[in-house]
């Protein structure tokens, strides 16, 4: 994964990967048919992680506001852990070859998610008025720009202080006062 990420699909080849992973070419291939395969399984596998984290997680919690406040710690600590996947998925979303729609599709299906949650929430009365659609994008996109603060301070993230920055600015406008 950290060959994508840091030389690109295009620039990474089988060789390096088979070299990174110690195993021989024809192991690999024993698994995997080709590179596309072995690109298309780890972040397949990567956004069913961040998937299944949130869906286990936000079931655990009644309120909305605080589903929303699962959700964004969870989306950090993934992106944190796992910086490489959500690197190669958001530099693979532009453009309309099939890798591209598959990782577009990744990231809509998971923004769909929390757009649900959303919906629900509103519907119940918790969370105001709005796009449900437009603000999941935008909790995915802010929790997304945490790999932008990293590179941008050079230091590891302190994840609960990132998190209450975004929980903040995110969060106390969505909350409805009855």
């Amino acid at each position: 994964m950290g060959l994508f990420a840091k030389k690109g699909y295009d620039a990474t080849s089988i060789e390096e990967i088979t070299a990174t992973v110690g195993v021989a070419k024809g192991t690999l291939y024993y698994h995997f048919s080709s590179k596309e395969e072995i690109f298309n399984f780890l972040v397949e596998e990567g956004m069913k992680l961040l998937k299944n984290s949130i869906e286990i997680k936000t079931q655990k919690v009644e309120s909305y506001i605080d589903k929303l406040k699962a959700i964004i710690l969870i989306q950090i600590k993934v992106i944190i852990k796992y910086e490489n996947i959500i690197t190669i998925v958001l530099s693979q979303i532009w453009g309309n070859e099939p890798r591209n729609i598959r990782c577009k599709n990744y990231v809509f299906e998971y923004i769909k998610t929390i757009e649900d949650i959303i919906k629900e929430g509103i519907e119940k009365g918790e969370l105001i008025e709005g796009d449900p659609e437009i603000i999941a994008s935008g909790i995915f996109g802010l929790t997304c720009s945490s790999l932008i603060y990293k590179l941008k301070t050079n230091r590891e993230i302190e994840v609960q202080k990132l998190y209450h920055e975004l929980e903040k600015s995110i969060l106390q406008g969505l909350k409805k006062f009855s």
